[in-house]
């Protein structure tokens, strides 16, 4: 069986992951390119009597060296010695599309075009000759739907073909005679390098034109580099008196040029467009006045769901572990050994896992919305009030809300900004955001104390996470941070039906993220806390004469003034710094979870109040994140500054919000 490598290339919002996992399945892996914090999806499938390994390149508008992502793109045309490249291009957007297949096609990349969302563009009254583009392009068009498996079949053997007889898709790419011409001249003087030949000569040529810092820099080593420079200084010039443009904007022009002869050849549109269902749906949800009630609806809703659907689960889960528990007893006995497996590890770890419905739903839910479409809204909606009372714009909205699945993801989001004040600001508020290793402590309290409410009280959480987010983000911003913020353009992608493959794969990485840190992180803290409340020999298990329970006890009175001044939630919060999830590890460590009835809910009020657990709560969503996304922002950042600048912002915020929370809801009576 031969191998075959391919990546596949677009635009975002192009459908580009959605044909990865129709091609893949969960036969895939995600990892980080070397070197990068770019995320690396890979994956593989048979076809024929081929191997075809899969890379989902970074969704991109370019090839220039403006972003990681874009350098991490046309590193791995240049460098990865890939047999195919597979350019996803949405068929409602062919024109804007097409800017990065000529880029690709300056490289002289052996492409397979997949036409996807042609179902779209038929409603839109478009009639696309691919006979015709394939032609004109001089490389394979094919037609797909990547939600379905419409076009697989014809996609891989043109993959097949394309790998066994490359094609230079440069061959077809006309700029005209007057830049032609001219770039001849460049191309002859890098030619005289062997160093440069690893690309076409023509492209490190449009390069310098475009002032493109990497091949600048790669230029400077050749022999000859100060002629280059010379030439392309007076390239520039020429270029300038003639069009009265850079030579970046010229050779942009003739790119949209190339492409408008393209679409007049192949491609027929009406006159008068139609308006799309996501043009009239787009009337309504981003709407200035009714945008930001229907974003807060459909959160609820998603609370309402997973709560209500997901407690039945729950409480077999937990029935599970308390038999599991008994079993453990019945079976060896009372033992250090046996209160190691039942309080330490089945409490911990256990006490966790009966969360996984809710955390799978959840998971479920933002899937859904982010594969239809609708989460791209929920950032243009959230921009008008980012931009007024931030000073940010509704870019930064999109690693927060990356932030309710987990802030390490969103935090390496941040790089898409183009300025690193915002960068930076926007990596702050990020932990602010109710990510799913907090929710196994909201479920836990909930249960408890708001049985009647708890979509409500955690819904009231998410909001709170986002107001304190809003608010420090305007304090920073005026005070650490200041700085003017340019307005950016969004792309709102169609809508489009979510494939139930792609939306159940989705949920499963992120599911399978939460079972593996169980098996790991909240195992080791597991075991730690009860080591900690198993000694010094003699004492009662998690008691307060215990290792745990002096700690705890050292600790308590600084949490006096919020309501819960008891040792045990001390223990649990400089506990839950290693992982959120480990506060209802440690709870659970601490009250057993083999006794008999609800032995957690009962410890629970003998500690709390209502009115003390949501102030424990509002300190829990605040307070410092865990060790891993303190260490992405020091990765991000290259500096100890910004973590340690963090721990500080977010302690003092989630004291000062707590305190609030329960002295005011005392004076109001709720005590």
């Amino acid at each position: 069986m031969n191998s075959i490598k391919i990546g596949l290339a677009g635009n975002p919002n192009v459908g580009k992951t959605t044909l990865f996992n129709q091609l893949t399945g969960l036969r895939q892996h995600v990892g980080n390119w070397p070197g990068k914090t770019v995320e690396k999806a890979e994956g593989h499938l048979n076809f024929n009597d081929s191997r075809i390994d899969v890379i989902d390149l970074p969704g991109n508008y370019a090839l220039s060296a403006h972003s990681i992502e874009e350098i991490v793109s046309r590193d791995f045309i240049v460098d990865e010695n890939s047999d195919v490249i597979v350019n996803i291009i949405d068929a409602t957007n062919i024109e804007r599309n097409l800017y990065l297949t000529t880029q690709m096609m300056e490289l002289g990349a052996n492409l397979v075009i997949a036409l996807n969302m042609n179902k779209f563009a038929k409603k839109k009254d478009y009639d696309i000759d691919t006979n015709m583009l394939s032609e004109l392009l001089g490389v394979p068009v094919v037609e797909i739907e990547a939600i379905d498996n419409t076009g697989k079949e014809q996609l891989l053997e043109a993959v097949q073909n394309a790998a066994k007889n490359p094609i230079d898709s440069s061959k077809k790419l006309v700029y005209g005679t007057e830049l032609t011409e001219h770039l001849n001249d460049l191309k002859d003087l890098i030619e005289k390098n062997k160093e440069l030949s690893d690309v076409p000569s023509s492209w490190t040529a449009i390069k310098l034109l475009e002032d493109d810092d990497i091949i600048v820099e790669k230029v400077k080593t050749a022999s000859n580099f100060i002629e280059i420079f010379n030439e392309v200084e007076k390239l520039k010039k020429h270029f300038k008196n003639v069009f009265g443009e850079s030579s970046e904007e010229v050779v942009a022009n003739y790119r949209y040029s190339y492409i408008d002869g393209l679409i007049k050849e192949s491609v027929i549109k009406p006159e008068i467009e139609k308006q799309t269902i996501t043009e009239k749906i787009d009337r309504v949800v981003t709407n200035r006045i009714l945008g930001l009630p229907i974003f807060l609806v459909i959160m609820w809703i998603i609370f309402q769901i997973t709560f209500t659907v997901g407690a039945p689960f729950q409480d077999l889960l937990d029935n599970g572990f308390v038999m599991l528990g008994d079993g453990i007893l019945a079976l060896i006995g009372e033992s250090w050994f046996s209160s190691l497996l039942v309080d330490g590890i089945i409490g911990g770890v256990g006490g966790v896992l009966v969360f996984l419905p809710q955390i799978f739903l959840m998971f479920l839910m933002i899937s859904i919305l982010e594969d239809s479409g609708y989460l791209a809204r929920a950032a243009f909606v959230m921009d008008r009030i980012m931009h007024k009372f931030v000073g940010l714009h509704g870019k930064a909205f999109i690693p927060m809300i990356l932030g309710f699945g987990c802030g390490v993801p969103g935090i390496m989001a941040t790089r898409t900004m183009e300025h690193e004040r915002d960068r930076i600001l926007t990596m702050m508020i990020i932990p602010f955001m109710s990510c799913t290793a907090r929710l196994p402590v909201y479920v836990l309290f909930v249960a408890a104390f708001f049985t009647a409410f708890q979509g409500e009280v955690i819904f009231s959480l998410y909001l709170l996470g986002i107001a304190v987010a809003i608010i420090i983000a305007a304090i920073l911003k005026n005070t650490a941070f200041k700085g003017i913020t340019t307005p950016f353009v969004m792309e709102l992608p169609s809508y489009k039906l979510p494939s139930l493959k792609g939306v159940l794969i989705h949920t499963w990485e992120k599911g399978y993220g939460f079972i593996r840190k169980a098996g790991t992180i909240i195992l080791a803290a597991s075991i730690v806390v009860w080591v900690l409340s198993s000694v010094p020999v003699g004492v009662d298990y998690g008691s307060q004469e215990s290792v745990i329970g002096q700690l705890g006890t050292v600790v308590a009175p600084i949490f006096g003034p919020l309501g819960f001044g008891e040792w045990q939630p001390a223990v649990a919060l400089i506990f839950g710094v290693v992982a959120k999830e480990v506060v209802v590890g440690t709870f659970s460590s601490l009250f057993g979870v083999a006794e008999e009835g609800s032995g957690i809910e009962s410890a629970m009020h003998e500690i709390f109040t209502p009115l003390s657990a949501y102030a424990f709560l509002v300190f829990v969503l605040l307070y410092v994140p865990c060790f891993a996304a303190l260490g992405t922002i020091k990765q991000e950042t290259n500096s100890w500054r910004w973590p340690l600048a963090m721990v500080g912002v977010t302690t003092v915020t989630a004291y000062i919000v707590s305190f609030i929370v329960y002295q005011g809801g005392t004076l109001l009576g709720f005590g």
